[in-house]
């Protein structure tokens, strides 16, 4: 069996180094989207669940400000549609 030379070394060397740096950045996107998914569920929750009234309150009003402006595609506006309209008022009860 032949011996490799350095420069096939090398290259070899140099192939696995770019492939493990795809799967080092694969791994990066992944690890993003999975915290931007945990974090919409958190806020998800906490608009649908809390129970502090004016924390959700409060949270409801940020995100009517600030998703309009960090919403640029009109597809990303529908999803979203629901949090972006006026919060409803409770109608008083007649107890």
């Amino acid at each position: 069996m032949a011996r490799k030379t350095i420069e096939q070394r090398l290259a070899e060397i140099e192939a696995q180094r770019a492939s493990l740096k795809a799967r080092l950045s694969t791994q990066e996107r992944t690890n993003d989207t999975r915290r931007k998914v945990l974090l919409g569920a958190l806020v998800l929750q906490r608009l649908e669940a809390s129970s502090d009234p004016e924390f959700t309150r409060r949270l409801g009003d940020w995100l009517r400000r600030e998703l309009p402006a960090f919403l640029t595609r009109e597809k990303d506006k529908e999803l979203f549609a629901d949090l972006l309209a006026a919060p409803k008022r409770d109608e008083p009860s007649d107890s």
